[in-house]
């Protein structure tokens, strides 16, 4: 029985180390953690154990602590290198995240501490007052 060379397209590598290879999580404790906890599916099925094999074609869905990533897994990793060489290792899928909707009520409310605002702010705060009338 041969085994295939780790350049090889079939190649297969750990779950939790491809992650921590990929750059995509900082160490591999973490990524065994994450993998546990729900937070990494494969190809659309929760991974639950951080020996899943992942290899080059595979769709990993991620839900990380500020962001959710979508990655198609290109090649294993060798060794954890710089970021332009991990890069190398998946394709972001991510879809663009949609642009911040405010309603003008939370456009026109300042942070506390902001200091007084300015009179165009003021102004616009009051036009969302009921009964404000505009006597320009």
């Amino acid at each position: 029985m041969e085994k295939q060379p780790p350049s090889s397209p079939a190649a297969r590598q750990r779950l939790d180390k491809w992650l921590f290879v990929a750059r995509l999580i900082k160490s591999r404790s973490l990524a065994q953690k994450a993998i546990e906890a729900g937070h990494v599916a494969v190809n659309g099925a929760r991974a639950t154990q951080s020996s899943t094999p992942v290899k080059a074609g595979d769709t990993l869905e991620l839900s990380l602590e500020r962001r959710d990533l979508v990655v198609r897994v290109l090649l294993p990793g060798a060794r954890r290198g710089p970021y332009e060489e991990a890069r190398l290792l998946y394709e972001d899928l991510t879809p663009e995240a949609p642009a911040e909707r405010r309603t003008p009520f939370e456009q026109a409310t300042r942070e506390r501490g902001a200091g007084r605002p300015t009179k165009r702010e003021r102004r616009e705060t009051e036009r969302l007052r009921p009964g404000f009338e505009d006597n320009d």
